[in-house]
């Protein structure tokens, strides 16, 4: 009873121990929040990458692609067959984005691929990306009734100016003006351009051709000797309903079409978007063959791929397979067949996805084919988190090591100070285990307040953290977590119940360890040594 009773003693009255106590909390919350952040982080980019390729890929080593589509298909079923639950055949390659915004082109590098959308739903969730999908559904290439209306409207407007304009051209020094008003009122271009043939550029208009080549619409037309018709492109016969979507049809990543601005009234941060589902955009990219040739093609953009995965928000366009593999000459002019460059593979059993790859390297030929995980094909993403997610652990679990070496000073520092208490016990009665234990208990009160307090603190801040940065940011007016450098558009959590566990008892035990030496040496005191000079 009287060790329960100094225990409790000391823990109310020596301010000392309030210092270790605060170390601990702090090490053991630190490291909750930490662990938490990094989980989350890890787990939500597994899933959107999972989603986003598949859980095996078969890639050609040749950008030119695989022609026996059908038979690599029959090869990989008699290989895994049982083991498949979805497969879906894709073309991969590198282009370039051209979108106009205002007078201005604005282009960037994307990974373009081309996709059958009701095959590729099958070996993750395509819909749940797509901001005008419902998800669960099956995606198609065709345009809602919202996109179309949109596409008619700014058709039949940019019609309108076509007519204004052969009725009143406008000055030389006003053409760029007008062009820009109106291209900045659709964010998009103006001039739906015909039907392209494949390998090559679809043809532009001389208002287009004038601006990329010589900088400006009135320079051009100084050479010619008369005004440009940004228009020009609606005056031409065309066989086709300008309205009516091109051939081309593609999903484009949200953030190659979106930009963060500050709203000058309340000062937040929001997207302003330069192109709509129902809009067309140029893409640039090559042809098959050696060597590859450049080729050009415009397409309507269906949908926006919105992953909440900046990298891939900002870098991927989905395009429809059959378009982008006439595009690239990859149909073979006798027989038809089509190649592709990949093929993405579901399986039954994720944790199968080892033994499927081993067995499809025995069957496929390594001369042709490269067979991987999404895990494999990811690596050097998923190594670095988790190397820095080990890194942060024991360089946080120094701080707990710090709060044990505080309790090994104080008791130290006790033992030192109550030689006298020490020796009046042990004339009363006590032993060497009782004083033993009067520090052990009390090394372990302090590990059980102070890891009890740090776990409180550490759920309570994961749960609140996104509040918490919303604070400080307001508070320092700099942003803390900003959406357009890390992955995701908030901080994500997830929290490990053993993680917890074993963080809280890894601080008690330390605190325990520490309060060893101070008991043993306390335990050693004589009843008559300790009390000859008192």
């Amino acid at each position: 009873m009287y060790k329960s009773l100094l225990c409790l003693r000391y823990l109310k009255t020596r301010y000392i121990a309030l210092a270790s106590i605060i170390s601990m909390t702090l090490g053991v919350a630190t490291m909750i929040v930490v662990n938490s952040v990094m989980d989350g982080f890890s787990t939500d980019m597994r899933t959107r990458l999972r989603g986003i390729l598949a859980d095996v890929i078969v890639e050609t080593n040749s950008l030119d692609g695989e022609a026996n589509t059908q038979e690599l298909k029959e090869r990989i079923q008699r290989a895994v067959g049982n083991d498949i639950e979805g497969m879906t055949a894709t073309v991969e390659i590198y282009a370039m984005l051209s979108v106009q915004y205002g007078s201005q082109w604005q282009s960037k590098p994307v990974t373009l691929i081309g996709i059958d959308p009701a095959t590729k739903a099958t070996v993750g969730p395509l819909a749940k990306y797509l901001m005008h999908t419902k998800e669960g559904t099956v995606p198609d290439w065709n345009l809602s009734p919202e996109a179309m209306a949109y596409r008619k409207e700014w058709t039949t407007r940019a019609q309108w100016m076509v007519d204004r304009w052969n009725h009143n051209p406008p000055p030389l020094e006003e053409a760029d003006e007008v062009n820009e008003q109106v291209s900045f009122e659709e964010s998009v271009p103006l001039e739906p351009e015909p039907e392209p043939k494949f390998a090559q550029d679809s043809g532009e208009s001389p208002f287009d051709a004038a601006a990329e080549s010589k900088g400006s619409a009135p320079k051009f037309a100084e050479q010619q000797g008369k005004a440009i018709n940004p228009f020009s492109q609606f005056d031409k016969k065309e066989d086709r309903d300008p309205s009516e979507p091109l051939k081309a049809r593609v999903y484009i990543g949200y953030g190659l079409v979106s930009f963060p601005y500050e709203d000058p009234e309340t000062g937040e941060t929001k997207m302003f978007q330069i192109v709509k589902p129902g809009d067309d955009i140029k893409i640039s990219t090559v042809t098959a063959g050696h060597p590859p040739e450049p080729t050009h093609f415009n397409a309507t953009v269906v949908d926006l791929f919105k992953s909440d995965m900046s990298e891939h928000d900002s870098s991927l366009v989905f395009c429809n397979l059959e378009y982008l593999q006439e595009a690239r000459g990859m149909i073979d002019p006798e027989s038809g067949e089509r190649s592709i460059t990949s093929i993405q593979i579901k399986l039954k059993n994720q944790d199968d996805a080892a033994m499927v790859v081993s067995k499809l390297e025995e069957a496929l030929p390594a001369s042709q084919f490269r067979i991987r995980t999404w895990e494999d094909k990811q690596g050097p993403l998923l190594a670095a988190v988790e190397v820095e997610s080990a890194i942060l652990n024991v360089l946080l679990f120094l701080i707990i090591a710090v709060a044990g070496f505080g309790i090994l000073a104080i008791f130290f520092m006790i033992t030192i100070e109550k030689t006298r208490d020490i020796g009046i016990l042990k004339a009363l009665g006590a032993s060497s285990n009782g004083i033993m234990s009067i520090f052990l208990s009390y090394g372990l009160a302090l590990g059980l307040v102070g890891s009890g307090v740090g776990v409180i603190v550490g759920l309570l801040f994961v749960k609140y953290i996104n509040e918490i940065e919303g604070f400080i940011t307001w508070l320092t007016g700099r942003k803390v977590f900003d959406q357009r450098i890390y992955y995701f558009p908030e901080i994500s959590t997830h929290v490990e119940p053993m993680m917890v566990f074993w963080v809280a008892v890894g601080a008690m035990v330390i605190a325990v360890l520490a309060s060893i030496l101070p008991a043993r040496k306390a335990a050693r005191f004589h009843p008559v040594e300790s009390l000859r000079y008192e």
